[in-house]
């Protein structure tokens, strides 16, 4: 195998632990017996722990920015698009909440390539929503709804958080641009 696929294997291992189980609980160890890569590869690979979290999130970010960009693409309507989209995540056999978040929750605001990472992902997240509007008010009302949806769900999974955070995101469009935006 060489590096391109040991990397990816790694990847898939991490998300896999770390999104079911913490990154805290999840040691390399594990991590390469699920991959089935060598240790020394894997270090060599990510020298620490801190990396292969970094790159794990910084994957699934590629990957979950993409296919809401792709969902509020090809919608008629964009800014419910986004609450369709998450109340479909929601809905997952496995969702279990916002990996980024999970991860802030785990790790606090060390370490810094990880933090870096989490804050990024929000920060891509507020400018997609902000090009559903002309109001950076609203914008940032839409990551609230989104964000404290995701929360919800996290804890009582299933579409309805983002229904919910839906219904309410169309009571804002309807009131028009809120002050200061």
């Amino acid at each position: 195998m060489d590096d391109e696929e040991a990397r990816a294997r790694l990847l898939d291992a991490a998300e896999a632990l770390f999104y079911a189980e913490g990154i805290q609980a999840v040691g390399m160890d594990r991590i390469r017996t699920a991959s089935g890569v060598p240790l020394k590869r894997l270090y060599r690979l990510f020298p620490a722990k801190d990396t292969l979290v970094a790159a794990y999130l910084e994957r699934r970010d590629a990957r979950w920015i993409g296919g809401l960009r792709e969902a509020v693409a090809g919608a008629e309507e964009p800014v419910p698009a986004v609450f369709d989209w998450l109340a479909r995540w929601f809905s997952e056999p496995d969702f279990r909440g916002c990996a980024f978040l999970n991860a802030y929750g785990e790790l606090g605001t060390g370490p810094a390539a990880v933090l870096d990472v989490v804050r990024r992902h929000k920060s891509d997240l507020r400018a997609l929503l902000g090009t559903l509007t002309d109001s950076p008010a609203l914008a940032d009302q839409l990551l609230i709804l989104a964000e404290g949806a995701t929360v919800v769900a996290a804890l009582t999974p299933g579409p309805e958080p983002a229904l919910r955070a839906r219904e309410a995101a169309l009571r804002l469009l309807e009131a028009g641009a809120p002050p200061n935006g």
